[in-house]
């Protein structure tokens, strides 16, 4: 224990003695090893290390363990001597408890009262030992403090001490300081700062800054108190300040020589200041410096918050133990210096722990316990085991193999001079093992020689030991006499015997059995004598090492011995202090050496008898190494340096060996470490390049046959600081003990500190402020009960002043759990009002927090009053608990529970309801004027708390109660008055009481309305924009609602023209309902560009309000409707052309005009928009630049305003002034003979004039020969140069001259004349230009010798003359009237024997174009987008085109289009109408042929239904229609017709014809609670919807009446028709009506029918057999799989009409429509089994006819649907009631005489459809349709005619409206395709037609209409308007039917009967030249020729004789004579009927 002190070692080995006996104990339990829930000790309460106490109060101290089984405890002193009671001064309690009662100072004993004790705690396990307790009893003894002068130079600071016995100093501390005038000075602590004049230092002295003289004046005392007793008291004196006036400078002096060295020692987080007592003059700088750790270099302390310097004193807070350390004051003046060392030591608690507490190790296994602890400073550390001392005093402790005796509890100390702290654990033994142990064994025994001996040794232990056996120390062999054996017995034991055989005296000794195993070894020896002579054994050499003792027993056999002797060289031993010889033979010398010591000893035995014997034992002595000391130096070595020693072997017998360690491992190869042996005794070890890793231990081994031993030395290496353990990032639960470690490494040890950053970012540090729960040890830091606030970024530095040190910035951050700072608060709430209960949980996000109500658990599901939500804050989560209405019940303490991951924590609320007064009751209107009200009402119920007030709330009836006015009535009154109300106002009043809490509901609203006024204010924002040129649209808004007075009913709109005293004219506006919607009015035919003024004024009925303010504004701007006048243009040049010209009239510019354009281009390019040219000019005049020479222009002037351009100018001409020609474009030089050359040219490409002359030049070439020129005629092309020399060239070339002069020359020629002629031809080829029908001829002039023969190909053909063409004598080709196929090239081909030449013209023919290719590209609701193309291979040029287009029933119209445009708008159509387009093309030949005519549509369909419930709006006695429920359909609403009656009238009531699509329409006078029909007729301009409606008004009180019952389950039933009293029941006009007249119409049809036979027999033009040409027609016109058997004689069932009663209609304005042919005729006479709507087919309908038909005789059925009557027919079926009937909705001409003449002046008017309806019947051809579906809404819709004023007199009006009924459904089936050719559209060129009726389904644009889109005009209608539809006179084919299958459309359909197509009979090929009326008289309607096949195939009449005129025609019709014949032949005037065709009557 060499590491102890020496009064420490003497303490603990009395301990340790004392404690053997103690650890005995366990030994018997060895072999059962302790179960696992039983353990060792371990303290639970440790005495602390010092325990000071006053006699008067004595002390307890306490002692807690914890074990099992429960440990012993037992006070002992350091020695380890037990400590017992002393009476009435110390007592050990039966609690374990060391008692010192109060004792006499007279009884103090220092053995008792100063002493060190220890407490011990044991159990079977192990013992452990506490702290050293410090014991220090004070007894009370008087004592006085002191304060002495203290003198100071003036200027410096003086510290005043409290001086204080030494006796009492540990106890007494100064606590504040006074002056005489009692002003006191308090300590640190007290004070807020260090910055004043006096401060107390923390070790009790006053300090006092900058000494002055006044500082003299005062003495002052110091207050002390004793810390044991609480006395306090003055200092017995009083010190001064005796300051003294310096003269002159003085130097910093230090005045006591203890001073300037100070020894500090500062508990942690204590508070001290150290002093540097230096006085100088002038006063000196003090600087504070402090040593780096392990080095002379030091460092400026840094202040900061905890470190401050007040003049020269250093006071640091809560000091840490990194605060340690040397530090220097530095005294300066300008004199000299002087400085103070101070040795600061922070002591910090010491504590220890050992890891791992406990730990369980198998047998061999390691054993590691590591002891950690922190505290400062630690002096040392050690270990026990089982409260003996280890020797060990490192801070691991390794067990490298455990054993059974290593088990037991282990402790470490760690001491220092003050305090001392232990930390305890328990090594358990792991597996079950048992050392060896001795069961029994063999005794002592003395025999004779001879018998045989038998020892026996009986062992156990787990693993099973092996026994051994020796004699006097040497191992028995098996031999022949002594025989070894052993065996294990069933209990586990081993037995082992030794045999000897007959005994001799030789075999005594000492016998030993020795039981082995791997856990340990037991032994038992004792000795066998055997009678006989001495006897010694020969010994063995012994070898031994120098300086160790020598122990040997001498082998002696035989007995008895008498003496045992040892001899060296015959002398007796011992004979010098080292031997030690023993009676048993031992013998012993100690530190053997060579000289002395190696020889050879004797031992001798002897017996009493004189026999002796002698036994020779050889020592020899060997000498270890002996090594030099050597070491590396005394300073470190810094890095890179050299270093060496040498390991020298001073002594050691040899060989040695020498081998060098670096930190216990070999170095041979380490790097940069060099070893040399310097001989057999010595080897140098050397670093060249000393690095970091080079520090540490270096170990010489020298090895001999003695001994190994080591020499170690430590190089130390400076060393930076290096991380072992680098700090990173942590996360700590709050109120957990968090630990960071930060740990570095380096030489000297660097000095760890950890500083925390300012704020939330690093960056800046302060150093750790020293608190209970932050300390740092060892470099770790250590916070204990971690908090929020304790987050944040941490710096840890380590420093050791080589190199800069290092530093790591980590973030600790706090894992809080929730924490409510309120725990309980209160909370009121008003009752009903919502309520928000919040609870904010700071902490670690997530926080689930859950809320109880009275500590049930609250939750929102159960009630939806309250709702929970959570709102994430940044240092938490808040949860608001709302309440959407306090109740009573809510009166509750309320708890939020907040949980975390890392605790929860709770808060409550208590919630109080309080409550409002009840609402006033019984609120009642006393008296009311227009502005005023008087009220009264009954107090209510005040809720516990006087009414204050009460509050009367009045508002506007249309405001919210938001926007109220409120008048205030004290509490006590029940009446009131409000005031100031607006006229003609509905006021809501109610009334609210009002008590302290708060203000109860609203009492029930009464309501009130004041009196009208005139409106007050005026319009708002009235805005006039223009919309067109003639058109100014107002807006405005209604006044303020506040200045109505009233219901405004409508606006006045005045507007006048501005600037002149003329008055407004107003129009009257009606007032929109609708709210925020904009009025508006358009003021139409305005002027254009004039400024108008526009005031409004509102009124009601009272009158009218007052006038808005004047808005100006002027309508747009349109183009100037006149051109400029006085257009000229003057040519100026060849290229330039003045125009000038007037400005059109101001009042025709219609705006501003900006500027003219100039429109020119040469006149004969006109005609081409792309090639006129246009110039912008502001002035009234311009000049053309550029202009062609000599060419005729055409100009015209516009003007342009904003609006657009204006009219153009007629237009002008000019033409450009002549200049000269250019030259002619080519020359020919031919030879004719040997004198002579004929010259040709062709005329220049621009003459610029009229050519005069031309000029030939000639001029031989080579000669120096002058030119020749020879003029030749303008009209001749060629000239003959003549007299020429042969063979010699002449180069020849041509001008043109005009009146100007001569132009240039063309490109010369050379030729020279010859014998040789070849054939060669003077004209050119060219291009020549013919109009159509004239004559052309074309040149071919040739020369040659001999005479070429000329001929002509035309486009590659040999030409042959004929009538047309012929060739003249000069070789040209003439061409008579010529035609478009003459067009193309002509060669001319001239050839003699010599040579052949040709040329080839081009000839073009001018020609009208040919027909142009229209196709549709797009269609739009008003306009049509057609695309133009002009026909393929059309050579003719197109200079543009005209486009025709008309409306079904209208005008053709025309349209210019561009050459170059492809594409044109036709804009401003009707919407949803048909149009017929075809173009035409143009150029300056004339018109071309017209195109194909193209049939279209535009876009838009017929209105739309509206839902009933958006359009009727039914009150007690009137309806209100809001017709803005109706949908348009794409085509904005024409009108509206209103008809209504009583369900149970027949007869309609036309309310209105022309109501406005916009506005809503009112039906008044109408009876309560009465069933009404309402039928609606919406008209746009694609056709007309109807509606009907059931209602029922209400009943005068506002309620409903039950709905009409059958007793079949409908509920829409027409009531029976009223009888009269008198008639009978049976009498039932619903059934006797149609039975008569059916009667009537029966025999007038069998009539008809006869007189029809009789004709076409005569009259029929095809021959042939009658019925089977009808079966033939009749077969080929149905549609497939749709043949209908007409011999059935049950189709009179199935397709049975009924007519319906009579009736007188008002006309439908609008119409057009006979129904008549379609209610009538059915299909039957078209050949199409489209079906007739029956209009009492449909239950929900018209079901006022219950009768099934009643069927008459024939099997023709005329009326059914699709029912085709043939053969002869003789019988028609009529019912009853149609005798005299005007057909619904059928549209007729009246003529009077002067309309006969002149159709367009017939007046039209229109009948109703039926009303009645009638039973479902099935379909024909399979198709069976539901039932009628149930409703109330019955829609028709029809296309119109052109809605324009003349649009009945159309000429060529065409096409009416076909209409098939059948639901929407059906269109949707491509299996009907082949059936529903009615169905279909058209794809006709002329084609008419109308559109196709459905119920509320796809109309016209459904793909699944198998029909392409072309076709929606032709397949609608069935048939008959099928293509080609030349039957209609188009184009003379046969008329072609396309007949579906017959439908019952009628069935389950919701719509009533449109009107059938009116078709214009197209016979002739001009659309334009009908003048005849195509309406259909009524008695064509009611005559039904048969089945009417003669209209099937229309036949064009040869026979003029047979056509017939318009008057002829009604005649026949009134006489019943025009046959079908007759009514196919009216052909040429366009007068003949076809189906469907009306007549006018």
């Amino acid at each position: 224990m060499a590491y102890m002190m020496p009064n420490e070692r003497l303490k603990w080995l009395t301990l340790c003695a004392a404690v053997v006996v103690l650890a005995s104990v366990g030994n018997t339990l060895a072999a059962n090893p302790a179960d696992s829930d039983q353990k060792g000790p371990v303290f639970l309460k440790e005495p602390t290390n010092r325990i000071d106490f006053s006699n008067s109060t004595g002390a307890e101290i306490e002692c807690k363990s914890s074990g099992n089984p429960m440990p012993e405890i037992i006070w002992i002193r350091s020695d380890g001597t037990a400590v017992g009671d002393v009476p009435g001064l110390r007592q050990i309690s039966s609690d374990g408890k060391l008692v010192f009662p109060p004792f006499r100072a007279e009884d103090y004993r220092q053995e008792v009262h100063a002493q060190v004790y220890a407490c011990l705690a044991r159990n079977q396990f192990g013992s452990i030992i506490s702290r050293d307790v410090h014991v220090r009893a004070v007894v009370q003894q008087f004592y006085e403090s002191e304060v002495n002068n203290e003198y100071v130079i003036r200027g410096n600071s003086a510290v005043l001490k409290c001086s204080i016995p030494s006796f009492v100093a540990d106890f007494v501390q100064v606590v504040s300081w006074q002056d005489e005038e009692g002003q006191l000075y308090g300590t640190l602590e007290d004070q807020q700062g260090t910055d004043g004049k006096y401060l107390v230092l923390p070790s009790g002295e006053l300090h006092i800054r900058e000494v002055g003289p006044e500082d003299g004046y005062k003495s002052y005392q110091c207050r002390t108190k004793h810390r044991l007793t609480g006395e306090t008291r003055l200092s017995a004196t009083k010190g001064r300040l005796v300051i003294t006036e310096p003269i002159g400078s003085v130097p910093p002096k230090i005045n006591n020589i203890n001073d300037k060295f100070q020894l500090m020692q500062v508990k942690l987080s204590q508070n001290f200041a150290m002093q540097c007592p230096g006085q100088a003059y002038p006063v000196p700088v003090v600087r504070w410096y402090k040593f780096i750790e392990g080095t002379t270099r030091k460092q400026a302390v840094v202040l900061n918050d905890r470190v401050k310097q007040v003049s020269g004193t250093l006071i640091i807070k809560d000091a840490v133990v990194e605060d340690s350390g040397k530090y220097l004051c530095v005294v300066n003046n300008s004199v000299g210096g002087e400085s103070v060392e101070t040795v600061l030591t922070v002591t910090a608690p010491l504590s220890a722990k050992i890891d791992p507490p406990t730990q369980t190790i198998d047998f061999g296994r390691p054993a590691v316990f590591t002891c950690q602890y922190t505290g400062n400073p630690i002096k040392t550390v050690s270990w026990m085991k089982d409260g003996k001392a280890m020797g060990h005093s490192e801070p691991v402790l390794r067990i490298e193999s455990v054993k059974k005796e290593d088990k037991g509890m282990y402790q470490c100390f760690v001491r220092n001079d003050q305090e001392s702290a232990e930390a305890s654990a328990e090594l358990k033994l792991g597996g079950r093992f048992d050392p060896p142990v001795i069961r029994q064994a063999f005794q002592e025994e003395t025999m004779e020689p001879g018998p045989s001996v038998f020892l026996k040794c009986v062992a156990g232990g787990n693993p099973t030991p092996e026994i051994s056996w020796e004699l006097d120390g040497k191992k028995i062999a098996n031999n022949d006499r002594f025989q070894v054996g052993q065996y294990v017995t069933v209990n586990g034991d081993v037995v082992s015997y030794l045999n000897i055989t007959s005994v001799h005296a030789n075999d005594g000794g000492l016998y030993k059995c020795i039981a082995k195993s791997k856990v340990g070894v037991a032994e038992h020896s004792a000795k066998l004598n055997v009678y006989g002579l001495p006897y010694i054994r020969q010994m063995e050499k012994k070898a031994i090492v120098a300086g160790e003792t020598l122990m040997v027993t001498c082998p002696v056999a035989g007995y008895p011995i008498d003496s045992i002797v040892w001899e060296r060289d015959n002398r007796a031993l011992p004979i010098n202090r080292k031997q030690k010889v023993f009676p048993n033979g031992t013998l012993i010398i100690e530190n053997v050496e060579r000289n002395s010591d190696q020889a050879t000893y004797t031992c001798v035995a002897k017996n009493q008898e004189g026999y002796s014997a002698r036994g020779s034992l050889e020592v020899q002595v060997m000498v270890p190494p002996k090594i030099t000391p050597f070491d590396f130096g005394e300073e470190p070595t810094n890095v890179e340096d050299s270093v060496s020693v040498t390991c020298l072997i001073s002594n050691g017998d040899l060989p040695i060996d020498i081998e060098w360690l670096f930190n216990d491992y070999g170095i041979s190869s380490y790097s940069g470490i060099n070893v040399l042996k310097g001989g057999k005794r010595s080897s140098v070890l050397g670093i060249d390049n000393v690095q970091a890793r080079h520090a540490g231990l270096y170990s010489c081994r020298a090895k001999n046959h003695a001994a190994a031993v080591n020499y170690t030395t430590e190089l130390i290496v400076n060393v930076p600081p290096r991380w072992i353990l680098e700090p990173t990032d942590k996360a700590f639960a709050q109120g957990s003990d968090a630990k960071v470690e930060c740990k570095a490494d380096g030489f000297p040890k660097p000095q760890v500190t950890w500083k925390k950053a300012v704020g939330d970012t690093p960056g800046e540090y302060k150093d750790l402020k020293k608190s209970d729960n932050i300390r740092v040890e060892e470099g770790t830091l250590h916070i204990d009960n971690i908090q929020k606030t304790n987050e944040g970024y941490y710096l840890c530095e380590a420093i050791n002043g080589i190199g800069s040190g290092l530093s790591a910035v980590i973030m600790v951050s706090v894992q809080a759990p929730p924490e409510f700072t309120e725990k309980l608060r209160n909370q009121t709430a008003r009752r009903g009002e919502p309520a928000v209960l919040q609870c904010e949980a700071k902490g670690e996000k997530p926080i689930g927090i859950l809320w109880n109500m009275n500590n049930m658990r609250l939750d929102p599901k159960n009630d939806n009053r309250y709702t929970i939500r959570e709102e994430i804050l940044s240092a938490g989560v808040m949860s608001s608990l709302s309440i959407k209405r306090t109740e009573r019940s809510d009166s509750a303490l309320f708890t939020c529970v907040a949980t975390n991951a890392f605790g929860s924590d709770d808060a409550s609320i208590n919630m109080i309801v309080q409550e409002v007064p009840e609402m006033p009751y019984a609120l009642k209107v006393l008296d009311k004027s227009g502005r005023s009200v008087q009220l009264s009402w009954a107090q209510p119920y005040d809720g516990n708390s006087p009414l204050n007030r009460y509050i009367i709330e009045f508002k506007r009836s249309r405001a919210s109660w938001d926007e109220i006015d409120r008048v205030m009535v004290p509490g006590h009154t029940t009446e009131a008055q409000v005031q100031k109300l607006s006229p003609a106002t509905t006021y809501n009043i109610r009334i609210v009481a009002e008590n302290e809490i708060g203000s109860s509901q609203s009492s029930e609203a009464v309501t009130i309305i004041t009196a009208e006024e005139a409106p007050s204010g005026k319009p708002q924002n009235i805005k006039v924009e223009p919309v067109n040129q003639t058109t100014l649209r107002v807006t405005w808004k209604p006044p303020a609602r506040s200045d109505w007075n009233g219901e405004i009913l409508g606006y006045y709109v005045g507007y006048k023209l501005s600037n002149t005293n003329s008055s407004y004219i107003f129009e009257t506006i009606n007032f929109i309902t609708e709210e925020g919607k904009e009025h508006n009015l358009e003021l139409n035919n305005l002027r254009v560009y004039t400024q108008y003024s526009v005031v409004i004024q509102a009124f009601n009925k009272i009158g009218a309000g007052p006038l808005s303010d004047e808005e100006k504004q002027f309508t747009a701007e349109g183009t100037p409707s006149q051109p400029p006048s006085d257009t000229a243009c003057t040519t100026l040049t060849s290229q330039t052309i003045r125009v000038s010209w007037v400005s059109p009239p101001l009042e025709s510019a219609n705006g501003v005009i900006k500027t003219y354009k100039v429109v020119y281009a040469p006149s004969d390019e006109w005609y081409d928009e792309t090639k006129r040219h246009y110039k912008k000019t502001a002035s009234s005049d311009t000049v053309l630049h550029g202009l062609k020479k000599y060419t005729n222009y055409t100009m015209q002037v516009l003007a342009t305003t904003a609006g657009g351009d204006g009219v153009r100018s007629v237009p002008i001409h000019c033409q450009t002034e002549p200049d000269v020609p250019e030259a002619p474009t080519d020359v020919k030089a031919l030879v004719m003979g040997n004198a002579a050359i004929l010259v040709s040219w062709r005329p220049p490409a621009q003459p610029n004039g009229i050519i005069t002359q031309y000029t030939v030049y000639s001029k031989a070439e080579g000669a120096e020969t002058e030119t020749k020129t020879q003029k030749v005629p303008h009209y001749q092309m060629s000239f003959e140069a003549t007299e020429l020399e042969k063979n010699k060239p002449y180069e020849f070339w041509v001008t043109a001259s005009t009146t100007i002069g001569e132009g240039q020359q063309s490109k010369s020629i050379v030729a020279m004349p010859s014998d040789q002629v070849p054939a060669k031809i003077a004209s050119f080829d060219d291009t020549f230009t013919a109009t159509f029908k004239e004559d052309a001829k074309m040149p071919c002039l040739a020369v040659g010798a001999p005479q070429p023969e000329i001929t002509w190909k035309i486009k590659g053909v040999e030409f042959s003359a004929n009538d047309r063409m012929r060739l003249l004598p000069d070789g040209s080709l003439l061409i008579k009237s010529v035609n478009r196929q003459d067009a193309g090239d002509y060669s001319c081909h001239a050839e003699n024997s010599i040579a052949k030449d040709s040329i080839t013209h081009k000839l073009i023919v001018l020609a009208p174009p040919q027909s142009p290719h229209v196709t549709l590209s797009a269609t739009t609701t008003d306009a049509l987008t057609v695309r133009l193309k002009p026909h393929e291979g059309d050579t003719a040029p197109l200079h543009g085109y005209t486009l025709h287009y008309k409306p079904e029933f209208g005008e053709w119209e025309t349209a210019e289009v561009s050459v170059d445009s492809q594409k044109h708008n036709i804009e401003n159509l009707l919407c949803g109408s048909r149009y017929q387009v075809y173009a035409t093309g143009f150029n300056n030949i004339g018109a071309g042929e017209a195109s194909d005519i193209l049939n279209t549509r535009t876009k838009g369909q017929k209105p739309k239904l509206p839902e009933k419930p958006r359009f009727i709006e039914v009150s007690s006695n009137s309806v209100s229609l809001h017709f803005k429920a109706w949908k348009d359909g794409g085509c904005p609403m024409s009108h509206f017709v209103v008809e209504s009656k009583k369900r149970d009238q027949l007869e309609w009531n036309q309310i209105s014809n022309n109501v406005k699509p916009d506005n809503n329409y009112v039906v008044l006078d109408l009876e309560p609670a009465t069933w009404y029909n309402l039928r609606i007729t919406a008209h746009n301009s694609a056709g007309f919807t109807v509606a009907e409606y059931d209602f029922a008004t209400l009943t005068v009180t506002g309620g409903t009446i039950a709905p009409l019952d059958d007793g079949m389950g409908h509920g829409n039933v027409h009531a029976r028709i009223p009888m009269p009293a008198w008639m009978p029941e049976w009498l039932d006009l619903n059934f006797m009506v149609p039975l008569i007249a059916t009667v009537v119409v029966v025999a007038v049809g069998i009539c008809v029918v006869c007189v029809a036979l009789s004709r076409r027999r005569s009259d029929d033009m095809r021959g042939g057999q009658k019925d089977v040409y009808y079966d033939v027609v009749y077969n080929q016109t149905m549609g497939p799989g749709a043949t209908l058997d007409k011999r059935r004689p049950d189709l009179r069932d199935e397709l049975g009409y009924i007519a319906p009663p009579n009736r007188k209609l008002p006309p439908v304005p609008g119409s057009n429509y006979n129904t008549c042919d379609r209610i009538k005729r059915g299909r039957g006479g078209l050949r199409s089994n489209h079906s007739t709507w029956d209009p009492r087919r449909n239950p929900n309908l018209y079901e006022e006819l219950k009768a099934p038909p009643v069927p008459m005789h024939g099997n023709a059925n005329i009326y059914g649907h699709g029912g085709h009557a043939h053969g002869n027919v003789e019988c028609h079926y009529r019912h009853p009631g149609m005798e005299d009937e005007i057909c619904p909705y059928a549209t007729f001409h009246l003529l009077g005489f002067r309309e006969e003449m002149d159709p367009t002046k017939a007046m039209n008017f229109q009948t109703f459809p039926h009303q009645n309806g009638h039973t479902p019947v099935p379909g024909h051809a399979g198709t069976m349709l539901p039932p009628g579906h149930p409703g109330h809404v019955h829609s028709r819709s029809g296309s119109q005619s052109m809605p324009r004023a003349n649009r009945y007199q159309r000429k060529n009006s065409q096409g009416g409206q076909s209409s098939i009924y059948t639901p929407a459904p059906e269109y949707d089936d491509p299996a009907n395709c082949a059936e529903e050719d009615q169905y279909r559209r058209y794809t006709r060129v002329n084609s008419q037609g109308g559109s196709l009726y459905s119920g509320p389904g796809p109309e016209y644009d459904d793909p699944a209409n198998c029909a392409p889109e072309e076709d929606q005009y032709g397949s609608q209608y069935g048939g008959p308007y099928g293509q080609p539809y030349d039957h209609y006179g188009s184009r003379g084919s046969m008329g072609r039917r396309s007949i579906g299958s017959a439908r019952n459309p009628g069935n389950g359909s919701p719509e009533p009967p449109p009107p059938p197509p009116r078709n214009h009979d197209m016979s002739n090929s001009s659309f334009n030249d009908s003048k005849e009326s195509n309406e259909i008289s009524e008695a064509e309607c009611d005559r039904d020729h048969g089945p009417r096949g003669n209209y099937g195939a229309v036949k064009r009449s040869p026979q003029p004789k047979d056509q017939r005129t318009t008057e002829e025609m009604r005649k026949l019709i009134e006489r019943n004579e025009a046959g079908p014949k007759q009514l196919q032949l009216q052909q040429t005037n366009g007068a003949g009927f076809t189906a469907y065709d009306t007549m006018a009557v």
